[in-house]
């Protein structure tokens, strides 16, 4: 059976799922909570100066039945004083010291950096984790994602910490920025010894058509928050293998972003994590999913052979190129089952209407039929269909060698041209 026990840029833990600092990470009742269920660790809600929270903080985008399928959060760092958090924090790691605690903290100046470093390891905790990240609120105070999409800044504090800290040290990146990789080079230039990635995303979840004001509606008003949920994982994969595939980054990455199930996590090592951090799915179903996380997870690096989560890291991560170094002269067309086929012709309606027309209707059959001739393998009949293994696409075999963009005599600036 693999060994799930990781050692995350010095932070030793049981197993790579940690809660993420949000909600579910506010209290020590709740992280005890989920130590006992099987969390490996947990990054503490974020310690700052204690604000004054709103009410009405959450919003959701559901989609054909499914709930919650995005959160939007407009709830900022803890409301709790600082004595407060580490008095739980000591008594989390005095009754789990094999557990990684890490203190997420967001500070202004310096010396308040400086002050919270020290306090925090005195109660013992494992690491660090510095929020450049939250969209909403603080980034307004010049902290969170102010921080973070100014690499400059981000550097200068990050160095701050590293003046200070003799715990390891993790930053984590906003996703609202144009280059994660700037933002990531510049903590792993400030000393930091590992990133985490991505934040919440700016957004507005909906509006109430009937009052005309976005949700969550504060007293009739409302503000933009930050987005997280299965919605992001799509946007989180890329940035992590992003950073990952840069050849002047080196340092360890803690994925987040849309996490639920023993799948995504193994999505996430494979494109470059080192550890995970859930938060929305904890919100929606509790602490006992990381029961089939792990056993999942465990099972996944069996049936591979593979001793370790970390075996994992990266290794889809470098199948990632830009389209220019992709095989032009590759093929592949659609391919209907007729015994599987329900004939709801969903795949006709979308190649007709939204793609290549290369799908026809027989006179005789209400089953499609593929244009072999003129199908592009765009894939789009096989993810619409209703019915798995309906649809698959097939390779179509060619004598013709690899050609890329870069050689394609199409391209005026081709090789050789």
């Amino acid at each position: 059976m693999a060994d799930l026990s990781i050692d995350f840029a010095g932070i030793k833990a049981p197993n790579p799922f940690w809660l993420a600092s949000a909600p579910p990470t506010n209290t020590g009742y709740q992280i005890m909570n989920a130590f006992h269920a099987g969390w490996g660790g947990a990054v503490w809600k974020t310690l700052g100066h204690p604000i004054v929270n709103v009410s009405s903080r959450y919003s959701a985008v559901n989609y054909r039945g499914r709930r919650m399928m995005g959160l939007n959060n407009i709830e900022l760092i803890t409301d709790r004083s600082l004595q407060e958090n580490l008095t739980e924090m000591k008594e989390v790691k005095e009754k789990f010291p094999a557990h990684a605690l890490i203190a997420s903290m967001m500070f202004e100046t310096k010396a308040e950096w400086h002050e919270c470093i020290a306090r925090c390891e005195d109660v013992g905790i494992d690491g660090f984790e510095l929020n450049y990240g939250c969209p909403h609120g603080m980034c307004e105070r010049g902290m969170g994602s102010a921080v973070g999409q100014n690499p400059e800044v981000a550097e200068r504090i990050t160095s701050w910490v590293m003046e200070k800290a003799t715990k390891p040290v993790i930053v984590k990146l906003t996703p609202n920025i144009t280059n994660i990789t700037a933002a990531g080079l510049a903590a792993q230039r400030g000393g930091a010894q590992a990133v985490s990635l991505i934040n919440t995303i700016n957004s507005v979840t909906g509006i109430n058509l009937d009052t005309m004001v976005p949700n969550p509606s504060v007293d009739g008003y409302s503000t933009h928050g930050g987005y997280c949920g299965p919605a992001v994982k799509p946007i989180a994969l890329n940035m992590v293998s992003e950073l990952y595939n840069h050849p002047k980054f080196n340092l360890p990455i803690s994925g987040i972003g849309g996490i639920e199930t023993w799948a995504d996590a193994v999505e996430f090592f494979l494109m470059g994590a080192s550890s995970v951090q859930v938060c929305t799915a904890v919100m929606h179903y509790g602490h006992r999913i990381v029961t089939d996380m792990h056993d999942g997870f465990s099972d996944y690096l069996d049936t591979h052979n593979l001793g370790t989560p970390t075996a994992l890291t990266g290794i889809t991560a470098q199948k990632l190129r830009n389209w220019e170094n992709l095989n032009l002269n590759h093929k592949v067309i659609a391919q209907i089952n007729p015994e599987k086929c329900i004939s709801c012709q969903l795949c006709y309606i979308a190649c007709e209407d939204g793609a290549h027309q290369s799908i026809r209707l027989p006179e005789d059959s209400r089953i499609p039929e593929i244009i072999q001739e003129t199908c592009v393998g765009c894939n789009l009949c096989s993810l619409v269909c209703p019915v798995d293994e309906c649809i698959s696409m097939v390779q179509v075999p060619t004598t013709d060698q690899v050609i890329t963009w870069k050689e394609h005599p199409a391209n005026p600036h081709s090789v050789g041209s």
